[in-house]
This record gives C-alpha cells, structure tokens and sequence, in this order.
C-alpha cells in the first residue's frame, strides 16, 4: 500500500481514540472546558449512559459567534499560543482537540453566546460534515450536545459498559472535578432522576465533606502545609486510620485544581500512614497541591490525569511529612465498641444497691470510686497481679490494674478504660526504637560463635544478592556457603535477647526479598524489616508481665510515636469512656 496522507475525519477519529474512550470521556473534556470558561454552574444531561445523549451546560464566558468554526477546528485554542504557554500550563484544557475528536464520532450541536452579545451562534458537527454557524437565541453560555456517541465507529461502542455503569463513571469524575472547584455549583441528571446535585460554596472542607459524606467529618484530620522558598502549598482533609478503605477510591489527590494519578505522591500518602492502617488498606484523603506551573509538566498523557514534577522528590518529602505532622497531632487511639445499654430496671434503683451497700466483684476497672461501688475492696480481692507501687506510675498517664488471659493489659487513665493489646504494643515500641537506631547508622550486632545454617532454594539466594546493603544496615552478616545454603555469621543484638530464631527469620526474609515482596523502595524495604524483626521479638500473647513490666510497658507507650497503632495497623489500644461506661450501668 502506498504512503499517503490521512483525510482530516480520520485524523480525527484516531485522536478521539485517544481522547474519547467512553461517555464520561467527553463529560471530562467538556467540564473542564466549562471550568476554564470561568463557569459557576454546570448542567449534565445523560441518557443511555452518555452514548445516546450527553449535553454539557455551562453560564461562562461563552464563544464569539464568528470563533465558533474554529472552537471545533482541531488544534485550535484560546488557551495557549506559544512554546513557552506550553511549559506553564495553569488551565484544564489546552490542546484544542477535544471538541474536533468528540464531533468525529458523534453529531455535536454547540450552542453558545459570549458574555456582552446580543445573541448566541449554533454550529453542528458530524464526522467530517460542519454546518454553521448559524444565528440562536440562548443565555450566556456554552452548551454541548452529544448524540449518537461512537455511531459512527461501532467497535468501539461494543466495548461501553451497561447503561449504569457509564452513567456511574460520568458521577464520579463530576465527584472528582467538584472537590478541587468548590465555587461552582454541579448537577447531574440521568433521564428524570437528579444523581448529583451540589451547590457553590467558599468553604473547600464543605465541599469535601458534600461529596465524602458529612458523617466523616469527626473522622477528618485538617492538613496544611506551606513552603515558600519552594513554591509548594499543601491543604486537604485526611481520614483518621478507622475510615480507611480496602481500594484507592477515596483517596483523591489534586495538583492546581486537576485531578491527577501519581503512583509517587499515592505512595507519599500511603508511607504517611505506616503503621497506622493494614498495608491492603488505603486512607481516605482529600489533598490539593499548589505548585508553580512551571515546575510541572501536565502534556504526558492524552487524558491529563498523569503529570511530571520536575521536583519530584522534593513534592513527595513535603506531602508525606505534611500528612504525618497531622496525624501525629491526633490522638488516634481507637475506641472500643459498645452495645446500646440495657433499660434500667427498677431493681437497679432498689435501696439495698444503693450507698449503704457495697458490691464486691473479681472483676475491677480500676475506675474512681462512685456512690454504690467500693474500688479499694473490688481491687484488693484480685489474686493476681498486684498493683505496682506509686512511684513507678508518677509518670505514666495510664496506670495498669490488671492483666487478663496473659495477653491484654487493663488500665485506666482520666478519661475512662484502656485494654491495650501487650503483643501489638511492644511490637510498636520495638518497631519505633529500631527506626530511630537505624537512622543514626547500622544496628548493633554481634557475632556468632558458629554459623547458623539457612536452607535456601535459588528464588532465596537471589534475594541475598539484591539486599546485601540492606542486611548491613540491619547488623545481619550473611554470605551463600553452597548451592542451597546461607550462613549467617552476625545478628542483631536485639533478636538475640529476644530468643528470636535466627534460621527461621533469615529463611523469611530471604524468601520475601528473592519473592518480590519486598518494596523496591529502600526506605520501605527497611520498615518492613524492621516490621519482621519487631514482631518476632515483641512480648508475646499469653506471656506473663509482673508488675514493673506492666508500668514499664505503659511508660514507653507515652514516649512513641503512633503507640495507637502497631506497625501493621492494627490497633494497640482500645478505650472505653467513662460515658459508655456510665451508660452501661444506667446511671446516665
């Protein structure tokens, strides 16, 4: 076949290959050109999920009645006109191909009056054919109406989704557009029902709250964050370790207003929550980035959605530590979950259980005495374990009372009953003293009188080879002995005291680096490590404390970061209030 030029409709249906993959393709196209008109109000229609009918209705600047050919010209702008535009994008849209690419696979009728005009113009599109302009009255305004979308290129049609699911698409990429431009008002119409409907406001953590639902806003921790001498704002709402989700979909990141995918700043966020959530959880979080436009790059992928910082590692430094200032703001300890309480009887309020009596149980909470309820004699009668002395608590806000079935710790601080899981606790506070070990240079280690021997397969010696710098940092000395065997010759002081099984521990992380399952990241490599080795030599469930562990337990638990939470996510800490208890007991 000989070489020969494209026709313009053909040009143009291969950028709409591009650019127009579904419905809530053009619905992207045509809104951000909306916002880029400076629109306060934008309508969307949907029928037949957007592949029968979409229409696009905007209040904003509209369109010169003669520039109409040109607005569904391909590669015809008003928002860039040099080189230098180009390296510093501050508006949605600005290849100028959308509107050619949508009219090439459907009929496009756009309707417009700018700002000032007397009266409107309509032209219409389809394929290859242009009719108009022509004279319309309209308001101020642009509206487009697509019909009959991929009509023309049947394939791709065969590919859309059921009606639903199109239209479902079509709401969450309203949702997404609508965090990062609160001042404008959204609707969404399919048929005769309203899927959307949210009006302007000044205030950016309302329009979050309208759109993640107004029952997260205790759950909700304010993030702010301002660099001046480099250029990078940070504000947005981020979710408390209890509202994450087992998806992405509620983590929305925003660079000067447009949506964005970036696996690095996803990454920063999720590096954020380390330790506070399961690491197949996501955290819920709503950030917006300032940065000067010419420090990024938004012409990488057809869709926009995909950027390229020229500082990018400076960007991620700056999110990852403004989230974790903001939780480290918060007390984050989890509360326990408690069933309605019970209707009081009228035994309850019987004279015999009232002051004049007391009620002895094995059980105590440690809580301030009340009328009815006698602690000193309730605590007293515990066989085991007895309480440490005065001097051991005087810094510790938590005082220990008990510990039940050899794994949890019962205590009370001002605010009610805290049970604390010993094992996630100490897994914490081992987790947090090794980091900061690690940061101020390689793990003490020490030497093996012989080798400990590891079985290895070829999938575990290729991981020895990929994290030899990273068994250095952790004081592990080991080397290949043969064709199937590891020795190890030095190990961590730390899991030597703990008893932790060397051949064991080696064997796994051996498996994990040669298996892929490690980060590739260095640093969350070593976190995860340091995961490992905290878990193994964290005090165990079932594993007796006296009474000057307990204290001392608690009193580390005062000193460490996150101490809610153990460095898998789970939680270390639940607390009952003295409300809930008080509920409980009828006496509120």
């Amino acid at each position: 076949m000989p070489i020969r030029p494209l026709s313009t409709l053909l040009i143009n249906q291969i950028a709409a290959g591009e650019v127009v993959e579904r419905p809530a393709n053009v619905a992207k196209e045509l809104v951000e050109n909306a916002i880029d008109a400076g629109a306060t109000r934008i309508e969307v229609l949907v029928e037949g999920g957007g592949r029968e009918r979409l229409r696009v209705v905007d209040n904003g600047g509209g369109i010169p009645f003669d520039e109409l050919p040109l607005a569904v010209a391909p590669h015809a702008t008003s928002k860039i006109g040099s080189l230098d535009d180009l390296d510093a994008i501050a508006t949605m849209g600005f290849r100028g191909e959308a509107l050619a690419s949508i009219g090439a696979v459907s009929r496009m009728i756009l309707t417009s009056r700018a700002a000032g005009a007397n009266e409107g113009g309509r032209i219409t599109v389809e394929g290859d054919s242009v009719t108009g302009p022509e004279p319309a009255g309209c308001p101020p305004g642009t509206t487009v109406d697509v019909r009959q979308l991929f009509a023309r290129t049947p394939a791709r049609r065969k590919f859309l989704k059921a009606d639903g699911a199109e239209t479902r698409r079509i709401r969450e990429l309203l949702l997404r557009l609508a965090l990062s431009h609160p001042t404008i008002s959204f609707v969404l119409v399919s048929g005769d029902r309203t899927l959307l409907e949210l009006t302007a406001t000044a205030e950016p953590r309302q329009r979050v709250l309208d759109v993640l639902g107004t029952e997260l806003e205790a759950e909700l921790v304010e993030v702010e964050s301002e660099d001046s001498d480099a250029c990078i704002g940070i504000w947005g709402l981020v979710g408390r370790p209890s509202v994450a989700r087992p998806t992405t979909r509620h983590l929305h990141l925003f660079l000067n207003g447009r949506p964005i995918v970036d696996r690095s700043l996803t990454h920063a966020v999720r590096e954020a929550y380390r330790g506070l959530i399961d690491p197949g959880r996501t955290p819920t979080a709503v950030l917006f980035l300032e940065l000067d436009p010419a420090r990024v790059d938004v012409n990488v992928h057809p869709t926009k959605t995909e950027v390229r910082l020229r500082d990018d590692r400076l960007v991620y430094s700056r999110l990852h530590r403004a989230v974790v200032e903001a939780l480290s703001d918060q007390d984050l300890t989890a509360s326990a979950s408690v069933s309605a309480a019970p209707d009081a009887s009228a035994s309850l309020h019987r004279p015999e259980f009232g002051a004049g009596r007391s009620v002895r149980t094995g059980f105590a909470v440690g809580m301030a005495a009340s009328p009815g309820f006698d602690a000193g004699d309730a605590r007293r009668e515990m066989s085991a374990p007895v309480s440490p002395a005065p001097s051991l608590l005087a810094a510790t806000p938590a005082t220990p009372v008990m510990q039940v079935h050899g794994s949890y710790i019962v205590a009370e601080d001002d605010d009610g009953v805290v049970i604390i899981d010993q094992h996630a606790l100490h897994e914490r506070i081992m987790f947090s003293t090794l980091l900061e070990r690690v940061l101020d240079g390689d793990l003490d280690s020490q030497r093996l009188l012989a080798p400990a021997v590891v079985e290895a397969d070829a999938e575990q010696l290729d991981g020895l080879e990929r994290i030899g710098p990273l068994l250095k940092k952790l004081g592990i000395e080991a080397e290949a002995m043969g064709p199937s065997t590891v020795g190890v010759h030095a190990v961590p002081v730390l899991l030597l005291e703990r008893n932790v099984d060397i051949v064991e521990f080696t064997a796994e992380l051996l498996a994990r680096a040669g298996g892929g399952s490690l980060p590739p990241d260095e640093e969350a490599a070593l976190q995860e490590v340091l995961d490992m080795m905290s878990c193994r030599a964290a005090v165990k469930a079932g594993e007796p404390l006296n009474a000057m562990e307990l204290a001392e337990l608690l009193r580390q638990r005062e000193l460490v970061e996150r101490s809610s939470r153990c460095p898998h996510g789970r939680p270390t800490t639940l607390r009952l209030s003295l409300e809930d208890l008080e509920k409980q007991f009828g006496r509120r």
